[in-house]
């Protein structure tokens, strides 16, 4: 049986969490330039130096909230993917809605964690080849429900000979970070990331406004264009 955290251990984690709290809310109505150690300790009544007492920099502090968020993306993913049932295909297109709905919710953490690199998102993405780390979390149950399907039945995939010269030696960390799954299935979450990603950060970042009167039409297709692609069925 664990020992009970002590007062003071309970004291710092509830300031951890109220220090990411107020950062959030920075990062919601001004961007990431207005989050700072400063703003945050004036909002908190806490004089600068003694915040640095739980973040070193500020660079520290935008990587706990990437990974917050990355954590929290993923729970919605899970979620989708659990009320989905059984049938993989379904799982797919409830995840893939999942993660639009949730990124043009949350304009601003989207464009934390997968919009332009920040400073302080350098280091954080560097580690996102260790499977522990928050951005392959995310990425898991993508992968894991892909890696079922091609066990299971399987779909369609360049030949392997074709990968394994072409793709194989590039690929070869994101195989590794999820357990090395096997090149057909680290190839269609490639494609398939690439054009989900793609397509929800166009919207979320208004760059579709002068071709698209409604991207969600546009993302149903291009989801229905990747399951046509694996040889999967698209309803």
């Amino acid at each position: 049986m664990g020992t009970a955290p002590t007062r003071r251990e309970r004291l710092r984690t509830s300031t951890l969490a109220e220090i990411k709290e107020h950062a959030r809310r920075l990062l919601v109505e001004g961007g990431i330039e207005a989050v700072s150690l400063r703003a945050i300790a004036r909002d908190m009544g806490m004089t600068a130096p003694a915040i640095y007492r739980y973040f070193p920099s500020l660079e520290a502090l935008i990587e706990a909230i990437a990974g917050d968020l990355y954590d929290e993306l993923r729970d919605v993913v899970v979620a989708a993917r659990d009320a989905a049932g059984d049938d993989h295909v379904h799982q797919i297109r409830a995840m893939a809605r999942a993660f639009r709905e949730w990124s043009v919710a949350h304009t601003a953490e989207y464009t934390l964690i997968l919009g332009n690199p920040h400073p302080g998102m350098i280091a954080f993405e560097d580690g996102c080849v260790d499977e522990t780390h928050p951005g392959a979390r995310f990425g898991q149950p993508f992968m894991e429900v892909l890696a079922e399907l091609w066990q299971r039945s399987g779909y369609a995939t360049p030949p392997r000979s074709v990968m394994e010269e072409r793709l194989a030696a590039t690929i070869a960390p994101l195989r590794m970070s999820h357990g090395d799954v096997p090149i057909e299935v680290a190839w269609a979450f490639l494609t398939g990331w690439a054009r989900l990603y793609g397509l929800v950060s166009m919207e979320v970042f208004q760059h579709m406004r002068w071709a698209v009167a409604e991207p969600r039409a546009l993302f149903e297709l291009e989801l229905s264009s990747f399951l046509h692609q694996l040889g999967l069925p698209e309803n």
